[in-house]
Order: structure tokens, then sequence, then C-alpha cells
């Protein structure tokens, strides 16, 4: 294992669907971390990586059920400051001679954090409790009973009197709340004082991650071809550019019109592509092969591995066209990863598949070269940034790879794709005359596998109804609907009826992420 030049700090992951987030706030700190599950980690890991500290993430398993996740012990024995969250708390105290129980009062949501008597506010507190206590997150069903021996009281809560923990000599320290989730909100102030205690001193940046990518993109591909899946969103464009900055002309990027694109796509993408890089680019219209396998298809998971399935086919196509190409790049992101399947293959749930990530066939004959996987798509656009894309293209809303076949509930169909590009071209346009687009995470059009009645004019009208969808958020995990005016909506709902054949009536979307996702399927 190569050793990076940078400071390192070790996530163990125990399979919480915020372990990313914790990786985050440390980013944002300039500290470089690494996620792996448990199970990946063994003693010859630790030696190997030699990380600066470590964190245990949170999880949904029970400390007390037999065989549940379990840290390193020799972890405890390495001499590096150890944070416990959640999960990662009581599963130190339990292996560190301390006591977890359930039955208690179980937790979830808002609380409120009070210094432990004889407690100042310098080491892990400096910054904090200012106002007396801590508004922070709670979601646990266990709770530790017993403090393993060397531990302290720092913090309580009325449901959790053991809400923060410290052994200070060691550098030990354990919460019982999420401080990585912005619903803590001096949660990060934390995890700087973690990290300030470990003596990090904040070397990590975009450009090291870039040097690192780059560095990790050349050991990996050695002297063979690479193709690139490009879609046209942000994601599989700043791959593109980081990964010929690495490895020059064996990279062939392939862009794939799989006929779900919106209204000027597939124009814009191969314009900006061969006239600002100097990228080989292959342009694929494979419109009727995609749109003739998704006929008759309704549900959506078969939509993303049929979609999925196909772009790998399409890819090997032209592997063997631009002589043997070994490789297959994407623009696969975090967010996309933990939805498919748990980072690093640890223990979280899938919540759907994504069409390059579950969606890809187990032997596919390319190798994947990922070199975002680990990022946000804010981050992302840093490194956009640090790559020199333009910004009018690295501030466009995220598109995902199946395009409007997943903003197509139900049966897709050639006509409905085409009233919803015109429907989607409207509301965008109507977003950007407002001023508004670059307050808003992700807009678009849904069109529902519903015909409604209208009136217009003296006539009945028998057409589609469409969703409008419009979101912010910091990271695409979480997402709030974005509060139009109703001047706007009526507005935009006025034009989509009036400019666009086929749609008789509007709706907007108000669901948060969660309960729902971002995209309708």
């Amino acid at each position: 294992m190569t050793q990076p030049e940078h400071q390192r700090l070790l996530i163990i992951d125990f399979g919480s669907q915020v372990t990313q987030l914790i990786a985050r706030r440390l980013r944002e700190l300039n500290v470089f971390s690494e996620i792996l599950p448990f199970n990946k980690v063994t003693d010859e890991t630790l030696r190997e990586m030699a990380p600066q500290a470590v964190i245990l993430s949170g999880g949904p398993a029970s400390v007390t059920e037999t065989g549940s996740p379990r840290a390193p012990q020799a972890l405890f024995d390495m001499g590096v400051p150890v944070l416990g969250i959640c999960y990662g708390q009581q599963t130190m105290m339990e292996q560190l001679g301390g006591k977890v129980e359930s039955g208690h009062h179980r937790e979830f949501g808002r609380a409120y954090v009070e210094p432990a008597e004889g407690h100042g506010k310098d080491g892990i507190f400096s910054g904090l409790f200012d106002s007396g206590r801590e508004e922070v997150w709670m979601s646990h069903g266990d709770r530790v009973t017993r403090l393993a021996p060397g531990f302290a009281v720092i913090g309580t809560s009325p449901n959790a009197p053991y809400a923060i923990v410290g052994d200070a000599e060691r550098q030990f320290y354990a919460v019982q709340f999420h401080p990585e989730v912005h619903h803590t909100p001096n949660g990060k102030r934390l995890l700087e004082n973690f990290v300030r205690l470990a003596g990090f001193t904040g070397d990590w940046t975009m450009g090291a991650y870039r040097d690192e990518a780059i560095r990790k993109i050349r050991e990996q591909v050695g002297d063979e071809k690479v193709i690139c899946g490009l879609s046209g969103g942000v994601d599989s464009s700043v791959a593109a550019v980081l990964i010929h900055e690495a490895i020059g002309d064996q990279l062939t990027c392939v862009f794939v019109d799989h006929g779900l694109l919106r209204q000027g796509e597939a124009e814009e993408v191969v314009s900006m592509f061969r006239d600002t890089y100097n990228i080989p680019l292959i342009h694929a219209d494979e419109s009727e092969l995609f749109l003739s396998a998704l006929e008759g298809v309704s549900d959506p998971e078969v939509k993303r591995k049929t979609i999925g399935k196909l772009f790998i086919d399409v890819f090997q196509k032209h592997a063997a066209a631009v002589g043997g190409a070994k490789f297959l790049a994407q623009g696969t992101l975090y967010p996309d990863v933990i939805e498919s399947v748990s980072f690093a293959g640890g223990p979280s749930v899938t919540i759907k598949s994504h069409h390059n990530v579950g969606g890809l066939p187990e032997k596919m004959g390319l190798k994947l070269v990922e070199p975002l996987r680990e990022l946000f798509k804010d981050e992302v656009r840093a490194l956009g940034r640090e790559l020199g894309l333009p910004e009018k293209f690295i501030g466009r809303h995220p598109f995902p790879g199946p395009g409007l076949a997943i903003r197509c509930p139900g049966e897709i169909t050639r006509e409905k794709l085409e009233i919803l590009r015109r429907a989607d071209a409207v509301y965008i346009d109507q977003i950007r005359r407002h001023g508004l687009y670059d307050e808003i995470w992700q807009a678009f059009v849904a069109i529902l596998p519903v015909r409604t009645v209208g009136v217009m004019g003296d006539g009945r009208t028998y057409d589609f109804a469409c969703a409008l969808r419009a979101v912010t958020s910091v990271d695409g995990m979480t997402a709030d609907y974005y509060p139009f005016s109703h001047a706007f909506l009526g507005e935009t709902a006025t034009r989509i009826i009036n400019e666009v054949k086929g749609i008789n009536r509007v709706t907007y979307d108000i669901t948060s992420k969660p309960p729902g996702t971002i995209e309708w399927e």
C-alpha cells in the first residue's frame, strides 16, 4: 500500500447511512480520511495504514447481540487518538471493559447535552457550550450503562447520561450522538477539536486530492487504454478531464445518446468537449437501441438495470473499436454508491440501484476506473474548478445517467419523452429568467403516468399531468424542496400548459429527502 504524503485518518464503518458525512466534515477541515468497513480492518491493515487517528462510526446493529461488529482490539493499543460515534461509542465501551444495555429509553431526534460538572471549555470542549448546552442529534436504541476503566463523563443529556465520555490520558473520546449531521449545529467544531488534539495540521486540499487521484489512475491503468462513459453531466465531465490529465491520449470518451437526454443536450456536450478539450470523443447515437429495449418497461429497477446493461454493451463495442481498451471510466459519486451498496462493501442498507453502480453486470469484460467515487457533488465541482472546467458547466444541475427514463414513471414512450423534454426546457427557462438557477441544487419535470381532463378554449382535453421538482441540498444525501412563490408556480404552469402540447395539469412536488429521493425513480 503506497503511503500518501499527507496525514491520514481512518474511519471504521459499522454501517451507518451517514458515515460518509464524517469524511465530508473532515475534508472541510482539510483532513484526509479513508473509510473502511469494520470487517476489512485487520491488525495488518492498521499497521500498513498507520493512521494518525481513528473514528468509529455509528451503525444499525446492537453490541448486545452475539456476533455484532467490533473494532480490531489492536486499535486500542496503537497509541493514537480514537473517537467513537453512537455505535462506535458502544463498542468502544464494551471492548474496553464497560457495559452497554438494551431496553432503555430509545432516542431518535433532537436532544440537548450539558457539560458534566468539573469540565471546562478546553480540549474536546473548546468553543462549545457557550450557551450552557449543545443541541445534538440522537439515533440510538441501546445505551452505555457503565463506563470502561479510565473514562470520565464529559457531557450528559436527559436520556443519555454518558452522552460524551473521554479518557484524556489515552485520547479516547466517545459520543452517543451524531456530530457529523447538520442537525448537530456545532458537531463540526467537536470533530475539529478532535483532529486538532490528534495533531492534524489540515494538509489535505482539493489540489492534493487531484494529485493523489492522478497517481492512483496511473497506477491502476498503466499503459492500457481507457474509455470514459460521458453522460454530459458534471460528474462524468470532471472524471474525463481528470483522467485525461493523468493518462493523455490513452483515454477516449464515448458520449452515448440513449434517446433519454434533455433538449439540446447532445449538441452542447459534444461542442464543449470538441471545442474546449483535445480529448478524443466518439458520439454514439444509440437511441433506437435503448428505446426499443425499454418499450413496455415500467418497473424503475428494471429500467435502471436495462440501461446499465446497454451502456456496458455499447462501451464494450467501442472499446474494441479504439484498439482494445481494458478500462471503463465513470463519474460515479458517493451518493450513488451508498444508495446502491454500502461504501467499500460495508453493512449499510441498499436504497436503490444506480445505472453505473448496482446496474452493472458482474462479468462486464472491462475494469472500472471511478476516480470520484469518494466525493460529493460539491466536491466534484471544486475539483472541476481545480481542473479549469468552465464555470457555466460546473454549475449545471445534476442529471442522472438513466436520463429522462427515471423522470417518466410508468411505461416510456417516444411521445411522452418529447412532451417531457419540452416541459423541462420551459421550466428551466423560467428558473433562469427569475435568477433562481444557482440557488437550486436540482430542478426537473416528471411526466406522470396518468391523463387528466381539462378545458382549453371551449374544448375538452385529456392529456398528461406533470410534476415540477426543485430541491436545495448541500451534499445530495438530504434535500428540501425549494420554496417557490405561488406567483412563480402559477406563471410556470401557465407557460407549460400553453407551450407544451400534451400537458394540461401541473403540480409541484414538496417532498423532502428523506422520506423521498430527489429523483422520482
